[in-house]
């Protein structure tokens, strides 16, 4: 508990920006849909840590791989072990700017659509992505939404033949956050 505390508290101070600008979560959700012939597979994982910087469009993901929550328990246990090898890489993240910030009013309720860029780091693998996504402001509170997708080669994420019809080559991934004032 006190190792999550100092590496949030750690990305806070990373971002060297004026507390007024800032907004957070630790509970922020990100998801991931596998669709293949035999099977879906699906995850979820609540323990996500986010910053976003209302005055920069800066915008930070770090969550622990070993997070995400299978509904079987070999599913988990091989996404673990087999697939993202959440002992050699813990932590998934992504650092970037919504590179429309200018367009959404944090004063007014509305749904405002935005593209994110940036960097995203899985299984030890940096790619730069796109993804468009939306900023929701409802009585005062901001949330953040993207859907994208991502290839299991791009991040060097093997699948033996023996499985590859129950795993898809592209992962689906959903961002939910609701943040609060720094």
């Amino acid at each position: 508990m006190k190792r999550n505390l100092f590496s949030f508290i750690l990305f806070l101070f990373v971002l060297q920006q004026a507390n007024g600008q800032l907004y957070y979560t630790k509970n922020g959700s990100i998801s991931f849909f596998s669709k293949s012939p035999l099977q879906d597979i699906e995850a979820d994982n609540n323990q996500v840590i986010s910053v976003l910087n209302i005055q920069s469009g800066q915008i930070e993901f770090s969550l622990l791989n070993n997070a995400f929550h299978f509904p079987k328990a070999k599913m988990e246990e091989d996404f673990n072990e087999n697939y993202i090898e959440s002992d050699t890489y813990p932590r998934s993240s992504f650092k970037g700017t919504l590179i429309n910030i200018n367009k959404v009013d944090f004063t007014k309720d509305g749904n405002y659509p935005v593209m994110v860029k940036g960097d995203l780091t899985i299984h030890g693998i940096t790619k730069n992505i796109t993804a468009n996504g939306a900023i929701i402001i409802s009585k005062a509170t901001i949330s953040a939404y993207s859907s994208f997708t991502v290839f299991v080669k791009d991040y060097d994420i093997k699948i033996p033949t023996i499985v590859s019809n129950k795993i898809s080559e592209k992962i689906q991934i959903k961002i939910n956050c609701s943040y609060q004032k720094k």
